[in-house]
């Protein structure tokens, strides 16, 4: 009886002893490895989401980024390809969305450098945070600076479409009249927008694939930080 209550004993002692070094590791990780795992996790996902986005056909054969003309004007434009009139709009949308193709790759620079400076205290939130948290640090750390790089490349390449100063007297009126966001007055600044929310969208996907699949990451740090969650 005494040799059973002995081990009874020494296997309630083992069982907090182990207890106690997975809880050390567990707050080991989120002390020192939290920041690491999470900063090799986004600038994978943003390295992915830039390539996928920023090649021909990025946009524009995806249907959850595709840019298409915005509100009403799309409503409108629907119509005119209904009654086969849709050459114009078509042309329209192409260069948007070959615009947004061609600013994507200036956003990768300024993504990763916004991971190089994520803190420990960022990346705890990150981790106690919502699904799409880390995709949410890098739009507040990231998206000023990428709209800045990207609105210059995209009123190139829109210029060069003559529909684009159409747009732009239309959507301008549209405007002042309550019938369209002031946002989307000119087609540099809608389009930019466009391939902003784009590029989070993505870059979200893959932060989503890597919290369900770990195995996913690229690295055994992130693997073992996401392994966590």
């Amino acid at each position: 009886m005494l040799r059973s209550s002995l081990r009874f004993t020494s296997l309630c002692a083992g069982l907090l002893i182990s207890a106690s070094a997975l809880a050390l590791s567990l707050g080991d990780l989120s002390q020192q490895d939290a920041t690491g795992g999470l900063k090799d996790a986004l600038t994978q996902s943003a390295q992915v989401a830039v390539k996928q986005l920023g090649t021909a056909g990025g946009f524009s054969n995806n249907p959850d980024v595709r840019i298409g003309l915005p509100g009403n004007l799309g409503k409108v434009a629907k119509k005119m390809k209904q009654f086969g009139m849709g050459a114009q709009v078509e042309e329209l949308e192409t260069s948007m969305n070959k615009a947004a193709e061609a600013a994507v790759p200036q956003a990768q620079a300024l993504l990763v450098d916004a991971v190089k400076k994520m803190s420990v205290d960022d990346a705890k939130g990150i981790l106690s945070g919502g699904k799409d948290s880390a995709t949410q640090y890098l739009s507040k750390t990231s998206r000023e600076q990428i709209r800045v790089k990207f609105l210059p490349i995209v009123k190139q390449a829109t210029d060069q479409v003559g529909l684009a100063q159409q747009y732009n007297a239309f959507a301008s009126q549209a405007a002042t009249l309550g019938v369209l966001d002031t946002k989307n007055a000119n087609i540099e600044g809608y389009v930019t927008e466009q391939a902003l929310n784009g590029l989070f969208e993505m870059i979200g996907k893959q932060e989503a694939t890597i919290r369900e699949n770990p195995a996913a990451a690229a690295t055994g740090l992130a693997k073992k930080v996401f392994g966590t969650l």
